[in-house]
């Protein structure tokens, strides 16, 4: 039997996962209170059940960036999505565009963006990450470019890596050399089916677009010192300079919480910005998306497309946040359990019952098309 929902995906994705893969896809910064916020929050918006309307008609399909999309959804940028699955990101991106909505491949995804962007023949987005080494950065945007990516979302919420401790706890982190090999390398055998499926024959594991920086040196060890060293705490807003200069197509800004930050990305000339948290994984303390949302969308008004992640888990959590004013959204660990659950056809059954969940969120509160999807639909507090 098919899971039922999202959560169902991630009690496989548990009993399939090597305990340290699902401790980095699960967790969040120090004590969580962010991360528990993101679901918190957002079950706590209250919607106007409205009848006797006619809601026979359906019609999911909006426009994002120039690009006509099925509903307004898109898979956000995983970190080490591909070790999720055999060559994960290309089983996600292709039940992406079976769906016919975005995949956003990470900077530090587990395949390459010449893999990925190969699997598929609808253009995919990247993820670009604000590194010390510009001269990489230039390389990137240029292989983005030559791959025809359709837009680029730069993270902005990241010049430090955020402390989680259960990658600590788990092995993945804190634990270098042979010790933290072995307490991995255990972990794995004790999933035989990953470590069969992902472990052996999803080789190469040479963490995709940062590998001609890391030579030979590709263990998570590797990976987490570079991250620590490479990731520019100095980047300013000036920096957007660089990145348009280099890339000229939709530029969206991730990790935008403040009306301030969002008026200052629609200045500087973003199409579109992600009202982001990071999936609670950076700051903890800070507002979920859905608490901040309705803010940054009031300011900036039609100056920019304004985006959403954090916490979905349905497609009644995909109103919940139109309605809280974002026009399309980004799933971050719905698509990530899903594919660690069930693969490429795991990620297309999740997009199928997002789309579902939608329209008898919409047919309940008497609306039938995305653009009528507003905070006219929310309950009066």
């Amino acid at each position: 039997m098919k899971p039922a929902s999202v959560l169902d995906y991630r009690s496989l994705a548990k009993d399939r996962l090597p305990h340290f893969l699902f401790e980095y896809l699960d967790g969040g910064s120090y004590d969580e209170i962010t991360l528990n916020r993101s679901r918190s929050d957002l079950q706590a918006v209250a919607l106007r059940q409205r009848v006797l309307r006619d809601v026979s008609n359906f019609d999911l399909t909006t426009s994002l960036f120039g690009q006509k999309l099925a509903m307004p959804v898109a898979l956000g940028p995983i970190g080490l999505a591909g070790l999720f699955a055999r060559r994960g990101e290309v089983q996600a991106a292709r039940a992406a565009q079976a769906a016919n909505v975005p995949f956003c491949l990470s900077t530090v995804s587990a395949c390459p963006l010449v893999e990925v962007s190969s699997g598929v023949s609808q253009p995919i987005w990247f993820q670009l990450y604000v590194i010390r080494d510009r001269g990489f950065m230039e390389a990137l945007l240029a292989e983005a470019k030559a791959r025809k990516c359709s837009a680029l979302v730069f993270t902005v919420d990241m010049p430090v890596p955020g402390t989680r401790y259960r990658d600590y706890r788990s092995g993945l982190a804190g634990a270098p050399g042979a010790l933290g090999a072995l307490r991995r390398f255990s972990q794995g055998l004790r999933r035989p089916g990953w470590a069969w499926d992902v472990g052996l024959l999803g080789r190469p594991h040479s963490l995709g677009n940062v590998a001609p920086v890391l030579g030979k040196n590709t263990g998570m060890d590797d990976y987490f010192a570079w991250m620590r060293n490479n990731f520019d705490p100095s980047v300013t807003w000036r920096d957007l300079e660089f990145i348009r200069k280099n890339w000229n197509g939709p530029l969206i800004i991730k990790g935008i919480l403040d009306a301030e930050d969002a008026l200052a990305a629609a200045a500087l000339g973003a199409d579109g910005i992600i009202v982001s948290n990071h999936g609670g994984r950076q700051l903890d303390g800070v507002w979920s998306a859905a608490r901040a949302l309705p803010s940054v969308a009031a300011a900036v008004g039609d100056k920019l497309t304004v985006l959403a992640d954090g916490g979905i888990r349905s497609g009644l959590d995909v109103v919940r946040m139109l309605a809280l004013g974002a026009k399309g959204v980004l799933l971050g660990r719905a698509w990530a359990y899903a594919l660690a659950g069930g693969g490429e056809a795991g990620v297309a059954h999740v997009l199928k019952l997002i789309e579902a969940e939608m329209r008898v969120a919409m047919a309940l509160t008497g609306i039938t098309r995305v653009d009528q999807i507003n905070a006219g639909i929310l309950a009066p507090s």
